[in-house]
């Protein structure tokens, strides 16, 4: 491996949270690469994007990152500028999401990072960096969710979909995709405002977050075949309730709760599959396909959900999504 403290010393900008007296504040800084973890890789960042895990890591919460200062950022794309892998070249353009960047490893807020070469993948030539970060972590959460639902015999005939929380960044995605395939896609959000956007991303019919949010009955009209959640809590014990005969949810957020209070009987009388999904620790090889599927089958007009922001920007960026209040995806431009 480069031992960063032997190479030419790179000044950089990044994001950084500070802990002071219990509180925690975020400001741009000017950092040393020398300062990096000795590691396979260093990456120049071109972009990043925000995920909930990130505001969560710049407001502080010792579960996602234990220690700080720290520069927060689970999701990288860039160009690899020093190399000990016989993986990645010098100048090789790679995309890095989840595992432990961002997290208790410096992160992609900024302008470089240090990472081990089995976190990275090769950017697929038919994807732009730009592309890349407005997919990020959560466009990827959203592809294994698809990627689950169809190794799971769910075809475009099997029945209606539903996607929870439908407006954030996975959300939004597995709307786009599973449209795309040809699944009719009902779209559940809180945002009354944003029904035109759930429209225009291919959502086939909008339903309100509060038909769903009380507690119902453990057994209730099977309406879906299945489709994704990403808010946990009470919707999703009453989408389980609501999914039809042999129907697949997958899971993989918890906004509006952790808990979850269901009961056996939509997996012992209906054959309901519930299914988690954890975007950080899957296997390369996985990401490798999704991020290819990206790049070609699951090619998206992305523009329409992406805001591009700057580092002395994110800080309201986080406000925003740490509020409920973030639509569609943010990237981080690192330039």
């Amino acid at each position: 491996m480069f031992n960063t403290h032997q190479m030419k010393e790179i000044n950089y900008k990044a994001f950084v949270t500070k802990e002071l007296d219990s509180s925690f504040t975020n400001s741009v800084e000017e950092l040393s690469t020398v300062l990096l973890k000795e590691n396979d890789l260093l990456v120049k960042v071109s972009y990043s994007s925000l995920n909930y895990k990130d505001a969560l890591s710049a407001s502080g919460n010792k579960g996602v990152t234990r220690e700080y200062p720290h520069t927060p950022g689970i999701d990288a794309v860039g160009e690899v500028v020093e190399s000990n892998s016989s993986e990645f070249k010098i100048g090789e353009k790679i995309v890095v999401t989840g595992y432990d960047l961002g997290m208790n490893t410096s992160g992609g807020f900024g302008q470089y990072i240090s990472i081990p070469a089995n976190w990275a993948v090769s950017l697929p030539k038919n994807l732009s960096e730009a592309e890349a970060m407005s997919i990020g972590t959560a466009g990827l959460t959203a592809g294994l969710c698809v990627r689950k639902l169809l190794m799971n015999d769910l075809t475009p005939d099997s029945g209606d979909i539903l996607v929870t929380g439908a407006t954030g960044g996975v959300g939004s995605v597995a709307v786009m995709v599973l449209s795309k395939l040809g699944f009719k896609v009902t779209a559940l959000t809180g945002k009354a405002n944003q029904i035109e956007y759930l429209r225009s991303l291919g959502a086939s019919s909008v339903l309100m977050r509060s038909e769903m949010e009380d507690q119902g009955k453990p057994l209730q009209k099977g309406v879906y075949q299945g489709g994704v959640d990403t808010v946990g809590g009470n919707i999703l014990s009453n989408f389980i309730s609501q999914t039809s005969q042999r129907g697949v949810i997958t899971c993989c957020g918890n906004v509006a709760s952790d808990k979850l209070q269901t009961s056996v009987f939509p997996f012992i009388l209906r054959g309901v599959s519930l299914i988690g999904i954890d975007s950080a620790e899957s296997l390369l090889e996985v990401k490798k396909e999704i991020w290819n599927n990206f790049s070609n089958d699951w090619k998206l007009d992305l523009a329409k959900i992406t805001k591009e922001v700057d580092l002395e920007s994110l800080s309201e960026e986080v406000e925003k999504i740490l509020g409920g209040n973030q639509v569609g995806r943010i990237r981080v431009n690192l330039g």
